[in-house]
């Protein structure tokens, strides 16, 4: 038999063993991996479900490795175990199957939301955010959400890879679960229309929080003593005690109420956590530090780039796009050190340049 030329008799039983796992070992709850429903049509993959397709066209999408030189919390920080935005992408995703799996739910769809949730983000984390938001708004009128943005790389900005290009204008012409869970991750957005979405907008959370306090403990911005006292008595000293606690509180509470959510008790000491951390880290006196030289990069590109159709570069990855958008993808799609080497390029006379 020719593997490559016919199908063999694991790739003829795949999606009907599969499909009877599912109704057999998932809740009533969960989304099921077929039929898919993407934008544009096409043949099933026959060894793996439409989800896990998914899965793997973010993972070897460009965007995706792009995220291991996004700043999570601290911009090119002096270590080599402070988190990235891929290092936060795969701690959400793995907490994420651990629910889904505990729940009957489905661990190919939580998988697949919690690799492309960020694809969005711009560089320099939420303060680039923040600034490319503002920037937009004084020259354009418009705005920007890296969650709808995220939606829109996997949608316009990553080409289909398939092998016939029937799809090329859908994007990575992902399935509508994916595509609402990207969307919908964050708490700016409506609520996922699946328990797996849920799952992955409170971990993200839960993950976040909790590796941002190590990494702020780590860089010596924060003292173990200042964590709030009531919240680590009842969530945990350490991050991992603490990740363990919300897990169980989200599996167990959730499984009562056939929903996803968190118990009072844990989601008030969780959410004590997180205005500590804004307070302190994210919008205390280091970030506001980082945040004037942020701004300078960030509104130095975009008025360059705003300023002429022409030196968008390629197209701004969408040369069908509006003048704004095109600014809008270019800038959001680099990375750290990309931004900086374009604003040095733009900034410092080249006889200077080291």
């Amino acid at each position: 038999m020719d593997a490559v030329t016919a199908p063999g008799t694991v790739a003829e039983r795949f999606a009907a063993r599969r499909r009877a796992w599912e109704e057999e070992q998932l809740s009533p709850l969960a989304a099921r991996s077929y039929p898919a429903r993407r934008a544009v049509a096409e043949e099933d993959c026959a060894l793996r479900t439409p989800l896990q397709r998914d899965r793997d066209r973010i993972v070897h999408c460009k965007a995706f490795r792009r995220l291991k030189h996004k700043t999570q919390v601290f911009v090119a920080p002096e270590g080599d175990h402070y988190r990235t935005r891929m290092t936060h992408t795969l701690e959400v995703t793995q907490i994420a199957r651990t629910v889904a799996r505990a729940l009957a739910l489905n661990e190919d769809l939580v998988e697949a939301i919690g690799l492309g949730h960020d694809l969005g983000h711009p560089p320099f984390g939420h303060i680039g955010e923040a600034v490319l938001d503002a920037c937009l708004a004084e020259r354009f009128g418009g705005g920007f959400r890296h969650f709808e943005h995220s939606l829109r790389v996997v949608d316009v900005l990553e080409p289909t890879p398939s092998r016939d290009r029937v799809a090329r204008a859908a994007g990575l012409n992902l399935c509508d679960d994916v595509r609402d869970g990207i969307l919908c991750h964050s708490g700016r957005a409506p609520q996922p229309v699946t328990m797996e979405g849920r799952i992955v907008r409170i971990v993200d959370r839960v993950a976040y929080i909790n590796h941002d306090i190590d990494d702020a403990l780590r860089a010596g911005v924060i003292d173990e003593s200042e964590l709030p006292a009531a919240a680590i008595a009842v969530l945990g000293s350490t991050g991992s005690t603490r990740i363990d606690a919300l897990v169980h509180d989200l599996v167990e509470t959730s499984e009562d109420i056939a929903d996803i959510a968190q118990g009072e008790r844990a989601g008030a000491a969780m959410t004590e956590l997180r205005a500590f951390m804004f307070e302190r880290v994210y919008l205390g006196a280091e970030a506001r530090r980082e945040h004037s030289r942020i701004d300078r990069v960030i509104r130095t590109l975009f008025e360059h780039y705003a300023s002429d159709p022409a030196l968008v570069p390629d197209g701004g990855g969408a040369p069908g796009a509006g003048h704004a958008q095109r600014v809008t993808d270019y800038i959001a799609g680099m990375t750290d050190r990309y931004a900086v080497r374009a604003f040095q390029a733009l900034s410092v006379p080249a006889s200077f340049a080291l």
